[in-house]
């Protein structure tokens, strides 16, 4: 086993702690301010190989290891956890193009998500349903040469993206997972409507609806199989919930070296806080949590690269990661005392940015559910 990185991984990581720490981590909370990425600084990320890094490079990618990927989504998580976020919905939404979608369809839409040209969401959940995403009601009809589709969807960079990967009910059957297709759908299409959902964090990403009253996509716009889109497109999500898993440990390990720093010059009762073992043992406690939670990661993304099973640790990789980092951040809060309760430090934001993602993408108990029937089957697990 081992555990050296490549000389092209120590590139890359190195590349994008830089970019985090000189370029993200000074104006993490003004992006929040402000409710959105820049787009220049998302193009600039594309122009350094930082998004969807492990796509083909005739497609405008690096053709990098998903493990590098993993590797560049930690360290600009350090900088800012919601630019991270740029990382995993590109590679997500790129390789379920990449291997989905039509050549010409792929060919336009993929290097213009590697570049950072454009975004693309996900649009896999409804506000009515939640993690139900197996019964969706929007449905696509076809019409012709055409798809008409109605119905809602809930995703990422709503105000932002240029399309969305939606999955949409194409048949009459009411069968949960069942007569779901994938369809790409631009944005800009007569019917689409946006609305912004006021969230407590994450609000860079800009997480909103996207409204569909008889909007018309080309059925070339078809990922996959008619009526197989939610099982033959979903298996993406493991190597998504692994990059989320250290999207939310890069903030978390940031803050913890911040608090190592922070206690060893702040004093109290003549002598340096990082003197107490009430001070030092819970940082202790919480490097030794995030590293059993990156290395849980970095084995599902080997996996992942090695092309073996790894459904159950990408699972455990999205509820375990996200919960520690949080429960991390928070014990970093509590040790700066009334200064991380202040807005002053960014410590607020990333506790609040990081909770987010135990509920999106995957619930904590919707994790549970997946290596529990890993383990028993379905028949006998819950």
């Amino acid at each position: 086993m081992d555990f050296e990185l490549t000389e092209r991984q120590r590139e890359y990581r190195d590349l994008a702690r830089t970019v985090a720490t000189k370029q993200l981590l000074p104006d993490y909370r003004a992006r929040e301010r402000a409710g959105r990425i820049d787009p220049d600084l998302r193009r600039d990320l594309g122009r350094r190989g930082l998004i969807a890094s492990e796509l083909p490079t005739e497609l405008g990618g690096q053709g990098l290891e998903r493990l590098t990927t993993g590797l560049i989504v930690e360290e600009i998580g350090r900088g800012d956890v919601n630019v991270a976020y740029l990382q995993v919905v590109g590679s997500l939404v790129g390789q379920i193009l990449a291997g989905n979608a039509g050549p010409a369809l792929a060919r336009e839409w993929v290097p213009r998500i590697c570049s950072g040209e454009e975004i693309v969401g996900i649009g896999l959940t409804e506000p009515h349903a939640g993690s139900d995403a197996g019964m969706p009601r929007l449905t696509a009809v076809r019409d012709g040469g055409d798809y008409v589709l109605n119905g809602v969807k809930s995703l990422s960079f709503a105000g932002d993206a240029a399309a969305v990967v939606v999955f949409a009910r194409t048949s009459r059957t009411q069968a949960r997972g069942k007569g779901i297709s994938a369809l790409l759908v631009p944005l800009d299409r007569p019917g689409v409507t946006r609305e912004p959902y006021p969230d407590m964090g994450t609000r860079a990403v800009g997480r909103g609806a996207a409204h569909f009253e008889d909007v018309r996509v080309p059925v070339g716009n078809l990922l996959g199989d008619e009526g197989r889109g939610f099982t033959q497109v979903m298996v993406g999500f493991d190597f998504s919930r692994a990059l989320i898993g250290l999207q939310c440990l890069g903030a978390a390990q940031q803050t913890v070296d911040e608090t190592w720093s922070y206690v060893s010059e702040r004093t109290s009762f003549d002598r340096p806080l990082s003197t107490n073992q009430g001070v030092a043992f819970p940082l202790a406690e919480a490097d030794t949590l995030l590293t059993a939670a990156r290395l849980l990661c970095h084995q599902t993304l080997w996996l992942k690269d090695a092309g073996q099973p790894h459904t159950s640790q990408a699972a455990m990789a999205k509820w375990w990661a996200p919960k520690t980092a949080y429960d991390v951040i928070n014990q970093c809060l509590l040790l700066h005392g009334q200064y991380g309760y202040r807005t002053e430090l960014p410590i607020e934001q990333r506790m609040r940015d990081v909770l987010g993602l135990q509920i999106g993408d995957g619930t904590a108990q919707i994790m549970k559910l997946v290596i529990a029937r890993g383990r028993l089957g379905r028949d006998l697990a819950p």
